[in-house]
């Protein structure tokens, strides 16, 4: 792709940014050219500004390493050995990596991220694809995943945590704030939430669940350890804990809300330690039965 001054002022670029191209390429230059000049002149806003314009290619950049202060890349980015970016790292498709993934504000990929080791953004993640990470997953700001989230130790998110696919978890998960499944979510260790949790599916967790707002799922709640929620506990079907089974003050406990009344027997149980306040919906059961069920 070439550029030209008629075709990045046909972009709407802001004047500030097409004053810096006429100084720097105003004879023309490659797609990857332009973004690595605007990264060297400290201008990775502008950089990711006409990636999202031109959207990504096939090209691939393959390192055994690669560190530096902000990376833009229109293709897919394969380090051997680790990605350590001091600001943005930015791809217009995959990131992988055979260590860890770091990157001090921001990380953005147009496909899938896959990190051997530790994927750490110190602002916002977003992922247009699915993620795995061996060694966990830490952002301080917002993370959007459009695929699946798979990771082997500790999840925590300082912000809004929103995956639309799966999430599976070797360890535990840790939310400042919302955090919405738009499938399944399978977690080991302690889901803890500080804003409202929901899963398009069911929840599986190996230890405690908490959430400060509203706990839903639309299939069936099962943990090992205590179940509590700021606000109401909500479940299409079964909700089952050897715990306590607690909601917020002034709200109710539903089960069976996705099946109807002659499969509550079965599909619509509700076990824990004693029977909670507030069981508004579904059928209680012995906590010991429930579980081997």
């Amino acid at each position: 792709m070439d550029f030209t001054t008629a075709f990045i002022r046909a972009k709407g670029p802001c004047a500030a940014g097409f004053r810096w191209y006429l100084r720097h390429h105003d004879q023309g230059a490659s797609y990857q050219q332009v973004l690595d000049s605007l990264v060297e002149a400290g201008r990775a806003d502008d950089a990711c500004w006409l990636l999202e314009q031109l959207g990504p290619t096939t090209t691939v950049l393959r390192v055994d390493e690669l560190v530096g202060d902000a990376v833009v890349f229109a293709g897919t980015i394969e380090a051997r050995r680790g990605i350590d970016v001091s600001t943005v790292l930015r791809a217009g498709l995959a990131i992988r990596s055979g260590a860890s993934i770091c990157a001090g504000t921001a990380i953005v990929a147009g496909g899938d991220v896959h990190a051997r080791g530790v994927l750490r953004s110190g602002g916002p993640l977003h992922v247009s694809g699915d993620v795995w990470a061996g060694s966990g997953v830490q952002a301080d700001g917002r993370f959007h995943c459009a695929g699946r989230l798979k990771a082997g130790s500790l999840v925590s998110i300082g912000s809004h945590l929103d995956v639309k696919g799966d999430v599976t978890l070797r360890d535990d998960l840790f939310v400042e704030g919302a955090a919405e499944c738009g499938k399944a979510l399978r977690v080991s260790g302690r889901i803890a939430v500080s804003g409202a949790l929901r899963a398009g599916h069911g929840i599986e967790c190996g230890q405690a669940v908490s959430a400060g707002g509203h706990l839903e799922a639309g299939l069936g709640i099962r943990a090992s350890g205590d179940i509590s929620a700021g606000g109401a506990i909500r479940a299409g079907e079964s909700i089952r804990t050897p715990g306590a089974l607690t909601a917020g003050a002034g709200y109710g406990i539903y089960a069976g809300l996705g099946v109807p009344l002659d499969a509550w027997e079965t599909s619509a149980l509700v076990s824990a330690a004693s029977r909670p306040d507030h069981l508004l919906s579904g059928r209680w059961c012995d906590a010991a039965l429930a579980m081997e069920a």
